[in-house]
C-alpha cells in the first residue's frame, strides 16, 4: 500500500491503548469511573477495527468498527450507568484482591500471554505476519485481564464490565487476523451481549433478594459462611 511501517505502528499503538485501558479498569475504585474506562476501551477498539479494515483492505471491518463505536462506546455504558443510578450504587468497587496485587497479577498475565502467544503464532520480524502475531499477544492479554477483573471484583456490575472487557479482547483478536469472516466477529459480539443482558437480570435479582450487589452475600446461602 506504500505506507511502509505506518499500518504496523498504528495497529500497535491502538492495540496497546486497548491493553492500557484494561489496566485502568483494574485500577479504578469507583463504579462510574470503571464504566467510563470501558467506554473509552470500546472507542479504541472501534478505531482499531477501522484501521485494520483500512490496512487489510477489508470493508467488513468497518461494520465491526461501527458496531463497536455505537454499542460499546455509547449504548452499553449508558445502560450500565442507568443500572448504577437505579440501584443507587454510587460507591467504591468491592474487591476480593487489592488494587496493588491485582496490578501485579495483571502484569504477570500479560507476560504469560506474550510468552505463549508469540511462539505459538509463528516467527517473523516484519510485515503482516509479525503484525498479526503481536496483535494476538495484545488481544490475549486483554482477555486475561478481563478474566482477572471478573475474578477479583465482588460487585456484580464490575464483573459485567470484566466480561465486556474480555469480549473486547476477543474482538481485537478477530480483527487482527486477515480474512476473519465478519459472521465470526458478529456472532461473538452477539453471544456476549446476550450474556450481558442475562447478567443484568441477575444483578437485579441479587439486589432484590439481598439488598446489595456484592456477590459475597451469596456465600452464606451456599453454606460457606456460618
Amino acid at each position: 500500500m506504500g505506507f511502509g511501517q505506518l499500518p504496523y505502528d498504528m495497529a500497535h499503538l491502538l492495540g496497546g491503548g486497548v491493553l492500557l485501558l484494561s489496566f485502568v479498569l483494574l485500577y479504578q475504585r469507583r463504579i462510574g469511573a470503571v464504566i467510563n474506562a470501558l467506554a473509552c476501551q470500546g472507542a479504541l477498539l472501534g478505531l482499531t477495527a477501522a484501521w485494520q479494515g483500512f490496512a487489510q483492505g477489508q470493508a467488513s471491518l468497518y461494520v465491526t468498527a461501527a458496531i463497536a463505536l455505537i454499542a460499546k462506546t455509547v449504548l452499553i455504558p449508558l445502560a450500565l450507568h442507568r443500572i448504577v443510578r437505579r440501584l443507587s450504587l454510587h460507591r467504591t468497587v468491592e474487591v476480593a484482591l487489592g488494587i496493588g496485587p491485582s496490578m501485579v497479577a495483571g502484569v504477570a498475565l500479560v507476560g504469560l500471554a506474550v510468552l505463549n502467544t508469540l511462539p505459538a503464532a509463528g516467527t517473523g520480524h516484519a510485515g503482516p505476519t509479525a503484525l498479526q502475531r503481536e496483535d494476538l499477544a495484545l488481544a490475549m492479554s486483554v482477555v486475561l485481564l478481563g478474566m482477572l477483573m471478573m475474578i477479583t471484583r465482588r460487585n456484580a456490575i464490575s464483573q459485567i464490565v470484566g466480561l465486556m472487557s474480555l469480549e473486547n479482547g476477543l474482538i481485537l483478536a478477530a480483527v487482527s487476523v486477515a480474512g476473519m469472516p465478519l459472521v465470526v466477529e458478529l456472532s461473538t459480539a452477539g453471544l456476549v451481549l446476550i450474556m450481558a443482558v442475562i447478567a443484568g437480570v441477575f444483578v437485579f435479582h441479587i439486589r432484590e433478594r439481598f439488598n446489595s450487589v456484592d456477590t459475597a452475600f451469596l456465600e452464606s446461602h451456599r453454606g460457606e459462611r456460618r
